[in-house]
């Protein structure tokens, strides 16, 4: 830190519990009283140098007698009994060290007591004012140093235009890059010579200076209390300092004021924040809130999501609590699972989750994702990241709410229309499969095992059975907790599937049935021996298919012959006939039971004689085509 000395005088100060004394070998003729201390000094020091002193001096000196002592108050001094002490040296010529933070303080206490010019040259009104222009305001350190030291002296300061100094200051070296400069952001560091090295006694060391980046003064500007802090990113904005700088400083100083912004929390933050009331923390949350740039991706979802939850801790306002969801909502695509587990603070809800929070918050998602579909998105909170597809953030959306459903479905007091509601709100085609969901519906029908089948029937109408993997059908058709008119469903589907995968396999043996062999003689190029290879393994691949395809296929034959049987035990208890076709209709299929097994059986005993010919056909066939490129070769 940069400092100034004045006077040349020894130090002759001391001090004797509450009083202080100048040894100077005379008695003292007046005493200063400032706060609760009390200065036994000499009236012409203090008379050559203040203007205030040698007023009140006078008046004193005039109401009382020669005999009483001369006391003089001074209650409203600037810095109090600190500054007055540094006055006080300053005018006995005591060496004094002028540095950014005193000089605040002697600065305002010598506008206050009239040290100026008039009565002395290099008076400390001069001195104070010089050493700010020419050495403080100059350096990022002390121009940061005094703006705290500002905080003692309000309002003296502001009306002296420091606090605006420092301030601008400070949002000009913020702004400005030190990498596009020949020397360091502190001007109080080490030299540079003007090709950048770093220079010693004027001579050049060969080392380069580090690299800034734009977050440099983050740290710094914590130090400051935030009615200082937020005037100072106010001076930052009108100077044009991008937006994510911006934010990037307001959620470096939440993160050491706030607790649980992030959910691993250190101990020195911790400590800091021990200084903050709630009632002092609720209200820089809303400071900051309203601080935070609107447009979208520009602080941490993490960030936001700590945000949020330190809102409804603190019972933040609700208009805080709703930007906050909205800010969120237009980012979802970017939180995790882990984030969207809000505990329910509310003494009102049963549940959990907070689920009517991330409703809310896909809402707003969904409302954005429309309006950029139909090309009328705003540039500010509207504005869409750059670079990303526009299904791509709707369907990773849809697989985290598929995930949070499952999270929540265990919730014995979650009841079914908020499950459903927040199940439906992701549109169809946001969804390529429906996996997820049916895990989260299998989930909350064994939580919730007292269902009616109606209940259940209407819980399994949020997915589509066409849209279940081979994976989730086989697990479908097995599950118990699945009304029946369901597993007949997905039944059918996953043999719909199967037929067209084994279609699928054909029309890749047929079209290598009509590859032409290379002709004898010739040399095969490496693309053609490339194409032979991929064959090759095309046909190993098919190969493990089918047998994967037969396997299932047994398993299909069992699972429709115990639905027969099933369905006939039905028929048995009084729906007579045409019990396999009043289930036909309840699931909106026309076929019956015997014509739909023997059919199925019937095409699979044929389409596996077919493909099974057909693959040894082509195995043949690919082994004469190597055997013909060994040849060649």
């Amino acid at each position: 830190m940069a400092c100034v000395k004045l006077g040349s005088k020894p130090d002759s100060f001391k001090r004797q519990g509450q009083a202080w004394y100048c040894a100077t070998g005379l008695p003292s003729d007046v005493t200063i009283e400032v706060g609760d201390m009390f200065f036994h000094l000499h009236k012409f020091p203090l008379i050559s140098k203040s203007g205030v002193l040698e007023k009140l001096i006078k008046e004193s000196s005039n109401s009382t007698t020669s005999e009483e002592p001369c006391l003089i108050k001074l209650p409203d001094l600037p810095g109090g009994a600190r500054s007055f002490e540094l006055v006080a040296r300053f005018c006995y010529g005591v060496k004094l060290e002028l540095t950014a933070a005193n000089s605040v303080l002697l600065r305002c206490a010598a506008q206050d007591l009239e040290m100026s010019e008039e009565l002395c040259e290099g008076n400390l009104i001069s001195q104070t004012e010089g050493f700010l222009n020419q050495v403080v305001f100059r350096n990022w350190k002390d121009s940061l140093k005094a703006l705290q030291s500002c905080e003692e002296t309000l309002p003296f300061s502001e009306n002296l235009g420091i606090v605006k100094r420092c301030i601008d200051s400070l949002a000009v070296k913020a702004c400005t890059d030190p990498n596009l400069f020949g020397w360091p952001i502190e001007f109080g560091g080490p030299m540079q010579s003007p090709g950048g090295s770093v220079l010693w006694n004027g001579i050049s060391t060969g080392a380069r200076p580090r690299n800034f980046s734009p977050d440099w003064w983050y740290d710094d500007v914590t130090a400051l209390n935030f009615s200082m802090y937020r005037r100072l990113i106010q001076a930052m904005e009108s100077r044009g300092i991008r937006q994510e700088i911006i934010a990037g400083s307001l959620t470096h100083y939440a993160k050491k004021y706030l607790p649980g912004l992030t959910r691993r929390q250190t101990a020195g933050s911790v400590t800091l924040t021990a200084v903050l009331s709630e009632e002092e923390q609720k209200n820089l949350l809303e400071e900051i809130d309203g601080l935070l740039p609107v447009q979208k991706g520009m602080v941490p979802t993490k960030i936001l999501f700590g945000m949020l939850r330190t809102a409804m801790i603190l019972k933040a306002d609700a208009a805080c609590v709703c930007n906050l969801e909205k800010r969120i909502g237009l980012q979802l695509d970017q939180a995790s699972l882990e984030d969207l587990l809000l505990p329910n603070f509310s003494y009102t809800m049963d549940t959990l989750y907070n689920v009517e929070c991330v409703q809310r918050m896909l809402e707003h998602f969904l409302q954005m994702d429309q309006l950029e579909n139909n090309g009328v998105a705003s540039p500010g909170l509207m504005d869409e990241m750059p670079g990303s597809p526009s299904l791509t953030p709707l369907t990773t959306v849809a697989r985290l709410i598929d995930g949070y459903l499952a999270e929540i479905a265990p919730d014995v007091n979650l009841k079914l229309p908020k499950f459903q509601t927040l199940a439906s709100m992701v549109p169809d085609y946001a969804r390529p499969l429906d996996d997820g969901l049916y895990r989260a519906i299998d989930i909350y029908l064994k939580a919730h095992p007292w269902m009616s089948e109606e209940e259940r029937e209407q819980l399994c109408r949020l997915m589509d059975c066409q849209k279940l993997s081979l994976e989730a059908c086989t697990h479908a058709a097995q599950n118990e907790r699945l009304p029946l008119r369901v597993v007949v469903q997905v039944l059918f589907f996953e043999q719909l599937q199967l037929r067209t995968s084994i279609a699928g396999c054909l029309l890749i043996s047929d079209n290598l049935d009509g590859s032409r062999p290379l002709r004898s003689g010739t040399i095969p190029v490496s693309g053609e021996a490339g194409g032979w290879a991929t064959a090759v393994r095309e046909n190993q691949v098919l190969k493990v298919g089918m047998d994967n395809m037969r396997m299932r296929l047994n398993e299909l034959e069992k699972e429709c012959s115990n639905m027969r049987q099933e369905i006939e035990k039905l028929g048995n208890k009084g729906k007579t006939a045409t019990g396999w076709g009043s289930v036909g209709k309840k699931i909106g299929f026309k076929l019956k039971s015997n014509q739909m097994c023997s059919a199925q059986e019937g095409s699979v005993s044929d389409q596996q004689k077919s493909v099974s010919a057909k693959l040894e056909k082509l195995q043949a066939k690919v082994t004469k085509h190597k055997k013909q490129l060994s040849i060649d070769l």
